[in-house]
């Protein structure tokens, strides 16, 4: 497996991982399947290009792309030491084989390269035990508990929002 920056030219399969992922996982993303699905590849593409602001990373089997996550950063001047990880997936067939510690380590360490970064935030569904623990495991740590934070299908879903000290201040 190895780990590296996508490109616009990795829009089609990154579009087919993210669709499964929201398909797979509803309840672990803020965006839906609906929205996502009508979504250009040319939109996709532009986001995937250097200078949009976000660094999208993936974790390859081979050719195969079986992992995803986006590294971003607050924009507002007193919020730009602060970078954040989402839209983390690893594809079910992968899962358990470190493919999504891999692409933590790379996340970080991206978002470490930021300039002035010293917090890194992300934020999982409660109950996702898995998750929580590689979290953890990196040196994430819980802060809060927000309920209701997603709405799936009717049903509603807590978040636990966690931070890792990249710099102590």
């Amino acid at each position: 497996m190895h780990t590296r920056l996508l490109t616009p030219g990795d829009a089609a399969v990154y579009h087919s991982l993210r669709l499964e992922g929201l398909r797979e996982a509803p309840t672990a993303f803020t965006a839906s399947l609906e929205e996502e699905s009508t979504t250009p590849l040319s939109e996709i593409a532009r986001r995937l290009s250097p200078g949009s602001g976000r660094d999208y990373l993936g974790v390859f089997d081979g050719e195969a792309l079986i992992a995803i996550a986006r590294v971003d950063r607050d924009s507002s001047p007193k919020q730009r030491h602060r970078a954040h990880i989402r839209g983390v997936y690893v594809a079910t067939a992968h899962r358990g084989k470190g493919a999504a510690r891999q692409l933590m380590e790379c996340a970080l360490d991206c978002a470490a390269s930021l300039q002035g970064v010293t917090h890194v935030s992300l934020a999982v569904t409660a109950g996702n035990e898995p998750a929580q623990k590689l979290y953890e495991s990196l040196g994430f740590n819980a802060w809060g508990y927000e309920p209701a934070a997603l709405i799936v299908d009717g049903v509603m879903y807590d978040e636990i929002p966690m931070t890792k000290v990249l710099v102590n201040t």
